[in-house]
């Protein structure tokens, strides 16, 4: 099992090996030129069809952004992704239909091991997040590895993410808790 397949199956991934620096490299030249584009510009959109290749025709990611691979992000149809946002996409970021994330939304993947000996390896999992449809991520949220997060749910400006959402809720804080369930 190659390092890449690892990391995609929630497995100790070592980030080291020549096979994922490329592919980091890769996303960082991409991202550099996209830096200094608008999505009006000509050629943004094909660079970040090259960055996130399964992004559908009415989706956004709005400059500047940020993700370590880009092939792991997985978004539905008419999303909008705001602004400074940082998608750590060692495990796969799944966004469903019609949600909006605002700017400065932060979604991690990765995860670090609790033992000190195993870190310094630059080792690491990656377990994947999944944003369900017609959802609302307010600015500044940080959505942690693992998580789920149900249909039409609204996460709250800078609330942090540490646990599953159900379908209909709202959610808020630090750590995220619910609110209320909408109708």
């Amino acid at each position: 099992m190659t390092e890449v397949e690892k990391m995609r199956s929630s497995q100790l991934a070592d980030m080291s090996v020549p096979e994922l620096q490329v592919r980091f490299e890769h996303a960082k030249k991409l991202l550099a030129i996209m830096r200094g584009l608008s999505t009006y510009d000509d050629g943004y959109r094909e660079l970040l069809e090259e960055l996130v290749p399964s992004i559908p025709e009415t989706s956004v990611i709005c400059p500047p952004f940020h993700c370590d691979h880009g092939d792991g992000i997985k978004l539905g149809e008419h999303v909008f992704v705001n602004a400074n946002c940082t998608f750590l996409d060692g495990g796969y970021i799944t966004i469903g239909a019609h949600t909006l994330v605002g700017p400065c939304v932060q979604i991690y993947t990765p995860h670090h091991p609790m033992n000190y000996l195993e870190r310094r390896g630059s080792k690491e999992y990656a377990y994947p997040v999944t944003i369900g449809e017609d959802c609302w991520i307010g600015g500044g949220a940080v959505i942690c590895p693992g998580v789920t997060i149900g249909n039409r749910c609204v996460i709250g400006a800078g609330s942090v993410v540490t646990k599953d959402i159900p379908d209909d809720s709202v959610a808020v804080g630090n750590p995220a808790r619910l609110i209320r369930k909408q109708a």
